[in-house]
C-alpha cells in the first residue's frame, strides 16, 4: 500500500495506465510542462513526451473535439477541463457528439474518451472557479458521469473510466484533493462504474452525499453516534449517472429515513434523482419525507467567505437536518 491523497492517486492512475498503454495520453491546458494547475499531472510529459502529455490552446471545444478524434482513430485520450466552470464551451462536443456517436454509428465507432473535470467550491473561488456542474451531464444517454471522493476509489474509477469504450465524464472535487490521506493499492485494480459504496452501517437513517459534504456527513454520522445514539448508514453513490440504484434502495429500505446531500445548486440537481427514486421505489418502507440538501438556487459561490460558507450545507446544517429526520 501507499499513502496518497486524492490528487496523488488520480496522478497515479494516469500515470499507470500511461504505461500500460501506449494509445492513452492525456491533453488539455497546462496538463505538460506545468503539470497542470493542480499539479494533477506533473512529471507526465517528462516520461511520455509532449505527444502524449499534450498542451492545448484555451478553448474547451478544441480539447473535447479533438479528443473525440484520436479516440476514433485508436487513442484513449484523456481531456482535462482545468475548472468545470468552463466546460459549457465543451457542452456541445460532449452531449451532441461524443455521446452520441455509439448510438449513431449502430455500435461501429466507440468514443473511449475521458473528461476530467475538477469542480467545487474553494475559497476565492467565486464566480468561475466554484461551481458544480455535474448534473448538466446526468441527463444524457451515452455519458457515464463519476465523482469519487477519497483516494482508494478515485484511482480505480479513473482507470475504468479509460478503459471504457464509451466517453465518461471524472468530476474531483477541488477541496478533496489534499483533504486526507489513506493506503491506496500500488497493484493494479479498478473499481466498476456504476456502484455505490456505503462507508458506514446503520439503522437508523440513509444519507447518501458526495464530495466535500460526504466528509462532512461521515463527521456529523460520528457525533450524531456519540451524543445521541443515532446510527446512520452513509453511501456514497460514486457513480453519479448511472446511479446505483439498488444499493440506495436498499439503504432507504432498511432505515426508512432517506437525506441526500450535495454542494450543487438543488433544483434540478443529482439528488432531485435519488429522492425521486427513493419516493417512488421505497415509499412503503419510508417512516418520515424524503429530504435534500443543497446550494441555494443562485449563480455561484460568493467570493466573501461568510457568503461561500453559506452557500455549501456545513456540520451545522446536516447536523439540524439528520436530527430532525431521526427524530420524526
Amino acid at each position: 500500500m501507499a499513502v496518497r491523497n486524492l490528487l496523488q492517486a488520480i496522478h497515479d492512475a494516469l500515470e499507470e495506465e500511461m504505461r500500460a498503454d501506449e494509445t492513452v495520453m492525456i491533453l488539455g491546458e497546462d496538463v505538460g510542462r506545468a503539470g497542470g494547475v493542480f499539479r494533477v499531472t506533473e512529471g507526465l510529459q517528462e516520461e511520455f513526451g509532449p505527444d502524449r502529455a499534450l498542451d492545448t490552446p484555451l478553448a474547451e471545444s478544441l480539447i473535447v473535439g479533438s479528443a473525440i478524434g484520436l479516440s476514433v482513430n485508436g487513442m484513449r485520450p484523456v481531456a482535462e477541463i482545468q475548472f468545470a466552470d468552463f466546460i459549457p464551451p465543451a457542452f456541445d462536443q460532449i452531449v451532441s457528439e461524443a455521446a452520441r456517436f455509439y448510438y449513431r454509428s449502430n455500435g461501429a465507432w466507440n468514443v473511449p474518451i475521458t473528461i476530467r473535470a475538477p469542480y467545487g467550491v474553494v475559497p476565492g473561488g467565486a464566480l468561475y472557479h466554484s461551481q458544480s456542474v455535474e448534473a448538466y451531464f446526468c441527463n444524457t444517454p451515452g455519458l457515464k458521469v463519476v465523482a469519487p471522493t477519497f483516494p482508494k476509489e478515485a484511482k480505480g474509477l479513473l482507470k475504468s473510466a479509460i478503459r471504457d469504450p464509451n466517453p465518461v465524464l471524472f468530476f474531483e472535487h477541488k477541496r478533496c484533493y489534499r483533504l486526507l490521506k489513506e493506503d491506496v493499492p500500488e497493484e493494479d485494480y479498478t473499481v466498476p462504474i456504476g456502484e455505490a459504496k456505503i462507508h458506514r452501517e446503520g439503522e437508523d437513517i440513509t444519507v447518501v452525499a458526495y464530495g466535500l459534504v460526504l466528509h462532512t456527513a461521515l463527521e456529523v454520522a460520528k457525533k450524531l453516534s456519540g451524543e445521541h445514539g443515532i446510527e446512520a448508514e452513509v453511501v456514497e453513490p460514486l457513480t453519479l449517472y448511472p446511479l446505483d440504484r439498488e444499493t440506495i434502495l436498499d439503504s432507504a429500505r432498511k432505515t426508512g429515513k432517506f437525506l441526500a446531500i450535495s454542494e450543487a445548486n438543488i433544483t434540478g440537481s443529482v439528488t432531485a434523482e435519488m429522492a425521486a427514486l427513493v419516493a417512488r421505489e421505497a415509499f412503503e418502507w419510508l417512516d418520515a419525507p424524503v429530504m435534500r440538501l443543497g446550494a441555494p438556487d443562485i449563480p455561484a459561490a460568493a467570493f466573501a467567505r461568510p457568503m461561500m460558507d453559506a452557500f455549501v450545507p456545513d456540520a451545522a446544517l446536516i447536523e439540524s437536518a439528520m436530527l430532525e429526520l431521526a427524530r420524526y
